[in-house]
């Protein structure tokens, strides 16, 4: 009786990282869910708020460029 046991136990042990591994791994059961996430966290991008995005960027660019040439002694060019 023990050694059966020990043969199931085992089987056990063995299978079910397997099972879950295999489980994990099917797109059809999570895609519903990864799809639904994926929109929370990354929404469609509407124009304006790319282009508020993209005039924050530059805007920040400017700035950072503006204390370096500052910090270096170096004169800004008034290229606006």
């Amino acid at each position: 009786m023990g050694v059966k046991i020990e043969i199931f136990r085992m089987v056990l042990y063995l299978s079910f990282p397997v099972a879950m591994f295999w489980i994990s791994n099917q797109a059809g059961y999570f895609e519903e869910y990864v799809v639904k996430r994926k929109r929370e966290i990354f929404p469609p991008d509407e124009k304006m708020q790319r282009k508020e995005l993209e005039d924050f960027k530059q805007r920040m660019r400017k700035r950072r460029e503006e204390k370096f040439l500052k910090q270096m002694g170096i004169p800004e060019s008034q290229e606006d």
